[in-house]
This record gives structure tokens, C-alpha cells and sequence, in this order.
């Protein structure tokens, strides 16, 4: 990697790009500390530090920190992650939607288009809700029409600026703008995480042997995890596939073989990101309303849902929605997969290109092989984002670790940082091959 990184420094092309990049990253962390006026920032943060809800906290560290700061981009990102989850299931619903995507470059733009509105659209319904919640909640410096239009206002344009500036980073940047701004936010919280983690369990040890070994023992699953993690994202199964000989003229043309890559985790960190957002949803709902503070049947209810009650030794009976959460992260691994990755389009496509799988037949044999290999990688998958998303969760359920770098904090900022580099690699590739050409 840091080779990667010192020879790109070399090439004044993609240093300028890695140069904006970090400068766009700058500007992010500053607004990420600028206060929204009208705001109480000291109420609102005592009510979240209250909640102890780990929808918020989930929430906040994916925001980095300007959620609970109710920083000017106290929404960050969100809206666009969620617009871009909804268009991509709009295009499997919405058969105009699909012809746009395979429309070329033309049709993504569109895509991307749509994706940019409903992104504004989510981010001024998000802020309306928020800003009266708060308003009625008295977190609001004066409950008044001018604060209330100004606080939708700065919520809503710096998600907006906060798109713009993915987007910025993706055109003249390194990397993916939007998964750059995610990462950036995850990581800003860990030294704090650290730093709690040392409290708890390093300065706060009975004796200099007992402090050794936690910190042993921490360093030792954080990395482990990162190794699994990077295992995981770069896992792939090779179909080999053998194209025909063509008579083009005099010449044979074709004939050469390549493979189609099927990779372990297909899904990434969606099914993780979807299970907790339906597990958490009740939980955030009530937690507004003021409600799940109780002992009654509906506050158990909640408290299965909530993460920071399972494997809690003692309180067993709330572990049941860790079982729960396994089922919905594999159910939607294999969800997320069959609406991203179609056999029969893939097998169909080779067949009009002469290509095949060697042994199987063209056509639906194709289809049935590559769906049949599909279910077996994509169960190794979910179960290898089901341990990783677990791992956290039994430590501060056993031993009281909470941090906000969880399972899946730490594969979005794997996956990111490998095709980070990758395409900075790819870029410094096409770069060698132009100056050959030239010279």
C-alpha cells in the first residue's frame, strides 16, 4: 500500500487528484463541526448520550460525529445512501428504469440524475421531521417559523453539499467520492473508541500483567478482524469461460478464454446495513415518542431488538433477537444478490457471444450452473458477514466494550481503502501504457 502511495506521489497527475481529495476531506471535518444556528447543542446532545440507543449511536458514527454535534452536516451522507438503495430497487421494479441503466453512459447519468433529486427530496423530509421533533421537544433556541425554516435550510443544503462534494471527489479525485466521505466519517470516531477502550480496559486493570494482556488481546481482534474482513472483500470464484472461433474473412478470430469473477461477499455491507435499519427502525420510533423505558411486553420487545442488550449473560432472553439478526443478514445476502446479479441475462449474453462454461451447456443449463454455484458462495458470504458483525457484538454484551467501529464500520472502510487503491493503481497502469504509446 505504501508503495502504491509513493509512486502515485511521482506522477503529478493523480498526486494533484490525492492532493484534492484530502483537501475535499478537510472541508468536510470543518463542517462537520460547524453548529446549526437555532440549535441547543448542549440539550440535544445530553438527550442522545441519555438514549444510549444503538440506532443513534450507529447513526452518529456513520455521520462522524456531527449527528450528535447537530453540525451543519448533522445529515451527512444518509439521504443519498438511502436514495441510491430505493433507485436500485426501483430499477428491478420500474421496467423504464432498466432500460435506462442499460442505456449506456446516458442512462446512468439519468439514474444519477433521479438519484440527486430524491436524495434532496429525503434530506428536506428528514430535516422537516427532525426540526419539529426537536422544536416540540424544546431543543430548538425559540420555536418560531424564521428558526425553524433556517434550520431545515442548513440540514438539507449540507446533505446537498456533502453529495456535491462526493461527487467533486469522484470526477477529480481518487476513488469513489461518496464511499471516501463514509469512510472518513467511520474513522474519525475511532480514536475516541480507542481511547475508551483503553479506559476501560487497560488504565482501569487490576495490575501492569492484567493490562498486558487486554491489550494484547484488543489489538489482536481488531486485527484479526481487518485480515478476515480483507479476505473476505478480495474472496472470488473463477468460472472459466471458453469463446468459439469465428470465421471473420480470412482470419479466425476469438477463441480465447477468460472467467466471470464471483465474489464471496456479492452483497458488500448491505444485508448488515439492512437488518440493523429494521431492527433498529421500532426502537428509534419509540425512543422518540418517548416510549420503551417500561417493564411491560413492549418494552422487552424492544430491548430484543436492541443490540446493546444481547449476550448479556445476565439476560439471556434478549438474545433471541441476535438470532433474528443472523436470519435477516443472510436473507437479505441472498435478496441483495438476486436483484444485482442475474444468471439467465449473463448466460444468455454469452451465448450470443459464442462463449461458454466448459462442460455445461448454453443457455438455461448455463443459468441453472451459475444460479446453483451463486447460492453456495453467497452462504459462505453471509456467514462469514454474520461473524464479523457478531464479534463486536458479543464483547460489549460480555464484557461491556462498547465502541462504534463495529463489524460493519470496519468492512466499509476495508472495501473502500482496497478499491481506493486499486484504481489509483489502474490509473498509474493507464498512464504507463500512454507514455509507451507516446514514445
Amino acid at each position: 500500500m505504501l508503495e502504491t502511495l509513493r509512486n502515485a506521489f511521482k506522477i503529478k497527475d493523480i498526486r494533484n487528484r490525492i492532493i484534492f481529495t484530502f483537501l475535499m476531506l478537510i472541508v468536510i471535518r470543518i463542517g462537520s463541526q460547524l453548529p446549526i444556528p437555532g440549535i441547543n447543542r448542549e440539550l440535544v446532545e445530553s438527550w442522545f448520550t441519555s438514549q444510549g440507543t444503538d440506532a443513534f449511536n450507529f447513526f452518529d458514527a456513520i455521520t462522524g460525529g456531527s449527528f450528535l454535534q447537530m453540525s451543519v452536516f448533522a445529515l451527512n451522507i444518509t439521504p443519498y445512501i438511502t436514495s441510491s438503495i430505493i433507485m436500485q430497487l426501483l430499477t428491478i421494479a420500474i421496467p423504464k428504469l432498466e432500460e435506462m441503466q442499460k442505456d449506456g453512459e446516458d442512462g446512468r447519468k439519468k439514474i444519477a440524475e433521479i438519484t440527486r433529486y430524491l436524495t434532496v427530496g429525503l434530506a428536506l423530509i428528514e430535516s422537516i421531521a427532525l426540526t419539529i421533533g426537536f422544536g416540540r421537544s424544546g431543543y430548538l433556541e425559540s420555536f418560531d417559523a424564521l428558526t425553524v425554516i433556517t434550520v431545515i435550510f442548513t440540514l438539507t443544503a449540507g446533505s446537498a453539499v456533502l453529495m456535491w462534494i462526493g461527487e467533486r471527489i469522484t470526477e477529480k479525485g481518487v476513488g469513489n467520492g461518496i464511499s471516501i466521505v463514509l469512510t472518513i466519517n467511520i474513522i474519525s470516531s475511532i480514536p475516541n473508541d480507542l481511547t475508551s477502550l483503553y479506559q476501560q480496559f487497560i488504565a482501569g486493570a487490576k495490575n501492569i500483567g492484567w493490562a498486558v494482556i487486554a491489550a494484547v488481546v484488543i489489538l489482536a481482534i481488531i486485527l484479526g478482524m481487518v485480515v478476515f474482513v480483507v479476505l473476505l472483500q478480495d474472496g472470488q470464484r473463477r468460472i472459466p469461460v471458453q469463446y468459439s472461433k469465428k470465421i471473420q474473412g480470412r482470419k479466425q478470430v476469438g477463441g480465447q478464454s477468460t472467467h466471470i469473477p464471483l465474489k464471496v461477499n456479492t452483497a458488500g455491507v448491505i444485508p448488515i446495513i439492512f437488518a440493523q435499519s429494521l431492527m433498529q427502525f421500532p426502537v428509534v420510533i419509540a425512543t422518540i415518542l418517548g416510549k420503551g423505558n417500561g417493564t411491560g411486553i413492549g418494552s422487552q420487545i424492544l430491548h430484543g431488538l436492541s443490540q446493546q442488550y444481547w449476550c448479556d449473560p445476565d439476560q439471556p432472553i434478549y438474545s433471541i433477537g441476535l438470532l433474528v439478526y443472523i436470519i435477516l443478514v443472510v436473507a437479505f445476502a441472498y435478496f441483495y444478490t438476486s436483484i444485482t446479479f442475474n444468471p439467465l441475462e449473463i448466460a444468455n449474453n454469452m451465448k450470443k457471444q459464442g462463449g461458454f462454461i466448459p462442460g455445461i451447456r448454453p443457455g438455461k443449463p448455463t443459468s441453472d450452473y451459475l444460479s446453483k454455484i451463486l447460492n453456495y458462495i453467497v452462504f459462505i458470504g453471509a456467514v462469514a458477514l454474520v461473524i464479523v458483525a457478531i464479534v463486536p457484538i458479543f464483547f460489549n454484551g460480555v464484557f461491556g466494550a462498547s465502541v462504534s467501529f463495529g463489524g460493519t464500520s470496519i468492512i466499509i472502510i476495508v472495501g473502500v481503502v482496497i478499491e481506493t487503491l486499486k484504481q489509483i493503481e489502474s490509473q498509474m497502469r493507464v498512464r504507463y501504457y500512454k507514455g509507451f504509446l507516446n514514445d
